[in-house]
C-alpha cells in the first residue's frame, strides 16, 4: 500500500543529489572557461556520426573533448576517436541515461581548463535523460528523418528540456519522404520559437550554420563568465 509514496520520495531524493552534483559541475566548467553540449536522442538517430563531425571540423580550431555514453560496448568511444580528439567511455549497465555524478567521476585526470568544449553523449533514449542535469550549457535533441515526424508530440518533455532541436539525416529526407513542414510544426507546437538545424554528418550540410551557433554561444557565455568574475 505504502510502495509507491516510497519509491517517489527515493526518486525525489535521486533527483535532488544529481541537482546538486551537475550545479557545483556547471559552476566548475564556467570557472574554467569550458562550453559543455550534451546530445541526448533515440537509438539510431545518427547522434554519434553527428558528434564525430563537429569534433572534427572544430579541433583544427578549438579545443576539444567528448564523454559517451552507453549501456554496453565502447562501439561510439571508438567512432569518435576517429576524429582524434580526446574521448571517454562511461558505460552505464542497466541504467539507460547519464547521471551528474557519472560524468564528474568521468572527468578525473582530464584538465577541464584546457578544453573549449566539452561534447556529452548521452545513451539513446528519449524519455530518461529528460529528468537528468549534468552540468551542461546547452541540450540539443536530435531526430533524424528516419524516424518520422512525429517524435516531438510522442516524446515532449525531452524536446521541452532541450534548447535546440537538430534535424539529422537530411541527406535522406527525399528517399524517406520525410515531411519536414510536418516535423517543425510539431517541434514548434511543443516547444515554441525551438532553435532548429537540418544537418547531413555525410554531406556536411548545415554543419557550418550548427558550429556558427556553438562558437557564439561560447563566447556569449565567456563574455558573461569575465563580467561576473571582474564585478565589483
Amino acid at each position: 500500500m505504502n510502495a509507491q509514496p516510497r519509491i517517489l520520495e527515493v526518486r525525489k531524493n535521486v533527483l535532488k543529489q544529481n541537482d546538486e552534483i551537475a550545479r557545483t559541475l556547471r559552476e566548475r566548467f564556467r570557472a574554467q572557461g569550458t562550453f559543455v553540449v550534451s546530445l541526448v536522442s533515440s537509438p539510431g538517430a545518427g547522434k554519434t556520426a553527428f558528434l564525430e563531425k563537429t569534433l572534427t571540423l572544430l579541433k583544427p580550431r578549438y579545443r576539444v573533448a567528448a564523454l559517451v555514453g552507453d549501456l554496453a560496448t565502447d562501439n561510439d568511444a571508438m567512432r569518435l576517436a576517429r576524429s582524434r580528439a580526446p574521448v571517454k567511455q562511461i558505460t552505464t549497465g542497466t541504467l539507460c541515461h547519464l547521471e551528474a555524478a557519472m560524468v564528474d567521476h568521468a572527468l578525473n585526470g582530464w584538465d577541464i581548463g584546457r578544453l573549449d568544449f566539452l561534447f556529452i553523449e548521452n545513451v539513446g533514449n528519449l524519455v530518461c535523460p529528460s529528468s537528468y542535469d549534468l552540468g551542461e550549457n546547452l541540450r540539443l535533441v536530435l531526430l533524424s528523418v528516419t524516424e518520422g515526424e512525429d517524435k516531438p508530440l510522442k516524446y515532449p518533455t525531452i524536446f521541452n528540456s532541450a534548447d535546440v532541436a537538430v534535424i539529422t539525416k537530411i541527406d535522406l529526407a527525399d528517399a524517406v519522404d520525410f515531411n519536414e513542414s510536418a516535423a517543425m510544426a510539431n517541434i514548434e507546437a511543443v516547444r515554441p520559437g525551438m532553435q532548429i538545424y537540418k544537418v547531413s554528418a555525410k554531406n556536411g550540410s548545415g554543419m557550418e550554420d550548427y558550429l556558427r551557433f556553438l562558437v557564439a554561444r561560447s563566447t556569449e557565455l565567456t563574455s558573461e563568465s569575465n563580467v561576473m568574475l571582474h564585478r565589483p
